[in-house]
């Protein structure tokens, strides 16, 4: 079922691309040099003006060779408007039960944010596989290794607060994959793109160095 390759493509590489930009132009510019830099997945988020467009042009230029997620949904109108213009999965800040449910019914990865347990236990009764850990920082990678002691089924991806400084850390400590948003663009504005693609080679080589050493 497509559903569990794009939950297995996003699993093995590890890392997803949290994109934020001020417009769409920017925001395929900078997708397209993560992508450069060895991510395969890609969420764009539903701040940055024209999303669906942003969707739909990556999706003709990388078709099944990328999974590209909706970020920031809040509702299930939007998701499907993602779905209709190309998302492979769909990610929110927080736990939306119809964002669940319609998701469910295309087949479609939905990536909830939860922060405690009661929110994850919601969540994935309600069918979410990948638990957003969001955000990240409010707990830091030593909440994941305490939560997988009751819940030890439990999928999560923390976004918010991973950086290369911690990264392996959030690995070992039991994260399936992270979420990096800003610490990508990281030297953007003063070095230009290519700033974006070695930040993104970075950060794919440590998760993968940390997933060698576990």
């Amino acid at each position: 079922m497509k559903k569990y390759e794009t939950i297995k493509n996003i699993l093995d590489s590890g890392v997803v691309a949290v994109i934020r930009a001020e417009n769409g132009e920017e925001a395929v510019k900078v997708s397209r040099a993560c992508i450069e830099g060895g991510i395969r997945s890609i969420e764009v988020t539903y701040t940055v003006p024209g999303t669906s467009k942003v969707i739909e042009t990556l999706k003709a230029e990388f078709g099944d060779t990328l999974e590209i997620g909706a970020g920031t949904v809040l509702d299930s109108e939007t998701a499907r408007n993602a779905i209709l213009s190309g998302a492979t999965y769909i990610v929110s800040p927080g736990f939306d039960e119809n964002t669940a449910k319609l998701c469910n019914r295309y087949c479609i990865p939905y990536m909830a944010g939860c922060l405690t347990i009661t929110e994850m236990i919601t969540a994935m009764e309600a069918g979410v596989d990948i638990v957003k850990l969001f955000p990240g920082s409010a707990f830091g990678a030593d909440f994941i290794k305490a939560v997988k002691g009751p819940l030890p089924q439990v999928n999560i991806m923390p976004t918010g607060g991973v950086s290369l400084d911690n990264v392996k850390d959030w690995i070992n400590k039991g994260a399936v994959a992270v979420g990096i948003g800003s610490d990508l663009t990281k030297g953007y504005k003063e070095n230009g793109i290519s700033a974006v693609v070695e930040n993104a080679k970075a950060f794919v080589d440590r998760v993968k160095e940390a997933r060698e050493g576990r």
